[in-house]
């Protein structure tokens, strides 16, 4: 019976030594479990993406992309990064802006400033690409448009006002010289001089016909086709253009098919063209 007695004891405080084991082990896991220190993602240091353009176009070795990481909402605000990369003209281009995590104001607005130069041509995109804040994130695409040249923009603007000269007053003009025969027609606007349109012939030397646009009496574009006769094809179309302040923006030559840059003696020469031709047709009034 003693022998029985113990045995039960024996399992008894097996059995209890098994629960306060199994107790501990539990407790101990669930104390290491709250004590871990929670894994998180070290903080971005710097945002990154593709520059691409839209549409196919040719762009030079001398092409530079300028990258600016700034807060917009912020105009005072000092970038949070800047970059520029020489010979920009593989696409796409990846990029990475590096910054310091603490100099990120979590109410600013972030975006990715981006403009390709390419000569007179500038590349920008048609959307800010934000990155950072209020939920955006680090890595973008950005998407490149060609934007139009300062003097693409003035030919543009010559275009729509050649287009109304039928709505204008007209005079016309003729003066006849040795081997040369010239004829014009004058086109005004509230009593200014708009538009000239001049003819000359040079006998066996060819025909020129010109286009004449003034801005306050000064010469703003000209597109002259020259032709070996009044009614042969144009050999050559040369276009010049100035701004307002006498800047030469546009000087084309197209002969051939092929458009190269107007020399600036060439550019000279057509508005010289044409402030003679406007102090012709207007009896040296400019008016």
């Amino acid at each position: 019976m003693r022998r029985l007695v113990w045995s039960l004891m024996s399992v008894a405080a097996l059995a209890l030594a098994g629960c306060s084991n199994s107790s501990d082990s539990s407790q101990t896991a669930n104390q290491g479990g709250a004590t871990a220190p929670a894994t998180t993602p070290a903080a971005a240091n710097a945002v990154t993406g593709t520059v691409t353009l839209r549409d196919a176009a040719t762009v030079s070795a001398a092409a530079k992309l300028e990258l600016t990481l700034v807060d917009v909402s912020n105009a005072d605000a000092t970038p949070l990064a800047t970059k520029t990369v020489d010979s920009a003209n593989t696409f796409p281009l990846s990029f990475s802006l590096e910054f310091k995590p603490n100099d990120v104001n979590p109410a600013g607005m972030y975006v990715v400033k981006a403009v390709l130069v390419d000569g007179d041509r500038h590349y920008t995109p048609p959307l800010q690409a934000q990155v950072l804040t209020k939920g955006a994130p680090s890595q973008v695409s950005i998407q490149l448009v060609a934007e139009q040249t300062a003097g693409e923009k003035e030919f543009a603007a010559f275009t729509a006002v050649q287009k109304q000269i039928g709505g204008m007053k007209i005079s016309s003009g003729t003066k006849l010289e040795a081997n040369v025969s010239r004829g014009w027609q004058v086109f005004r606007e509230a009593g200014e001089v708009k538009f000239i349109r001049e003819q000359v012939d040079f006998g066996d030397k060819g025909f020129t016909s010109t286009d004449y646009a003034f801005k306050d009496g000064k010469p703003w574009v000209v597109v002259q086709q020259k032709k070996a006769s009044k009614d042969a094809k144009p050999t050559s179309t040369e276009r010049a253009a100035w701004s307002q302040d006498g800047t030469l923006v546009l000087k084309t030559s197209e002969a051939g098919g092929k458009t190269s840059p107007l020399g600036d003696d060439a550019a000279a020469d057509l508005q010289k063209q044409a402030l003679a031709i406007l102090n012709l047709a207007t009896g040296g009034k400019g008016k």
